[in-house]
């Protein structure tokens, strides 16, 4: 039982006392369930007396009654007080010895109870964007891209942006030709940005059998080191030209991709825009919602959780900039008082986002999950990669619920805040959405 306590704000230390009676009382129950199984030499199994188990058990035994003892103390007394833990308390039993009272003292973080919060009086815009036809036409061009096919086209024709050159290469730092400059027969798709700045830009205008040098320079930030901010030519030789030849637009290609004719497909496409209009709209109210929720909700955090999330911002900032000097890296410095500050933010949205979606039984579905990780393993080449990680790590499936979580609850809230319509450009939806 506890003996006394000292409370500042969310945290609290209190102190208590276990009779060594009543320990040894929870010991000998441990005992007696153990040694239903137990086998000893001399005894049949689940006949060994209680005097036997603790000669040989009674530390292990009274190490478990402490556990039990203190978690029922603990959780007796957060019953009481009508209080939940933020994190593990810490622990003190020093001094302690076996068969006598246990004096303990622990401290621990609490969850702040969540104000009372008026959606109604809360009001965000809802940016609203009329369909532009270029963005289905744009998207008809697109799927007639996606199945072109590059022909070989005769020795007078010149490579222009788009086509594909099949060319040798071999590159050379001065007189000293560098190792992984040299390909024969590699498919080069101009325009693609896919080489060095400059290179696709000198094959651009030549033909099959030319023979020439590209002269270019390597970035100074480029992948190898030996090679960066260094001059270099490349000896090119073009096999040949290939040209993209689009498919005709008709209702054979819409067949193509699931659709009954182009005005069935160009609906569909409409039916995506839309949809991708209505999503950038939502995701806009969302972050608008929470940066009014950070700035006007007061409330105290638990000190335990915002070092939490201070530790964790800090090893991702570490393992991003591990390799930076100060002189690449000058942008990215740690900078405790922000981050500081972010953090605080981050677990203040978290904590009003899990109390006001348990209260109001916001749910993730077993289908919300399927989804979402379907969702997610569709922007992969394979798939299967994304399904086996997530079987395999519940700590990842787990992070994936809290995030549908918050964002169940957000588009929960907004629902019951005032919205009122801007009408934007489309291109307005699409900017670089802030990060809570």
């Amino acid at each position: 039982m506890f003996t006394k306590e000292k409370i500042k704000d969310l945290h609290y230390s209190v102190t208590g006392k276990i009779a060594a009676d009543e320990l040894q009382k929870i010991a000998d129950e441990v005992l007696t369930e153990f040694g239903k199984t137990a086998k000893m030499a001399g005894f049949r199994a689940g006949h060994i007396p209680l005097s036997v188990l603790r000669q040989k058990y009674n530390a292990s035994a009274y190490g478990e009654a402490i556990d039990k003892a203190l978690n029922k103390d603990l959780n007796d007394y957060l019953d009481a007080k009508k209080i939940r833990l933020a994190g593990q308390p810490k622990v003190d039993m020093e001094g302690y010895e076996m068969g006598k009272d246990v004096e303990y003292s622990l401290e621990f973080d609490i969850l702040p109870t969540l104000p009372e919060i008026d959606l109604d009086k809360i009001t965000v815009t809802k940016k609203v964007a009329k369909l532009d036809e270029k963005e289905v036409t744009t998207a008809l061009e697109n799927i007639r891209k996606s199945r072109s096919v590059a022909e070989k086209q005769d020795e007078k024709y010149k490579a222009k942006s788009g086509d594909v050159a099949v060319i040798d290469f071999k590159g050379f730092i001065g007189k000293d030709a560098f190792e992984g400059g040299t390909a024969t027969k590699h498919h080069l798709i101009l325009g693609s940005g896919s080489f060095i700045p400059g290179f696709e830009d000198q094959v651009i205008g030549h033909k099959a059998g030319d023979k020439f040098d590209v002269n270019v320079k390597f970035p100074e930030n480029y992948h190898a080191e030996n090679l960066a901010g260094k001059d270099a030519r490349f000896e090119v030789l073009v096999h040949e030209v290939r040209k993209h030849i689009l498919p005709e637009l008709n209702d054979d290609l819409a067949k193509q991709v699931g659709q009954e004719s182009v005005e069935k497909l160009k609906e569909h496409i409409r039916e995506i825009i839309s949809g991708q209009y209505t999503e950038a709209a939502q995701r806009d109210m969302r972050n608008e919602l929470l940066d009014i929720l950070a700035d006007k909700v007061k409330m105290n955090l638990p000190e335990i959780l915002v070092e939490q999330e201070l530790n964790m911002a800090k090893r991702e900032h570490d393992a991003q900039h591990h390799d930076c000097d100060d002189k690449k890296c000058k942008d990215h410095k740690w900078d405790d008082k922000k981050e500081r500050k972010d953090a605080e933010r981050r677990v203040k949205l978290g904590l009003i986002l899990a109390e006001w979606g348990s209260q109001n039984k916001v749910e993730v579905t077993r289908d919300d999950m399927q989804q979402a990780i379907w969702d997610e393993a569709s922007r992969y080449p394979d798939p299967k990669q994304i399904f086996e990680f997530y079987n395999k790590n519940q700590n990842a499936v787990a992070m994936l619920r809290g995030m549908l979580f918050e964002r169940k609850a957000l588009d929960a809230m907004l629902t019951h805040v005032k919205q009122k319509e801007k009408v934007v450009p489309a291109e307005e939806l699409f900017k670089q959405a802030s990060v809570r």
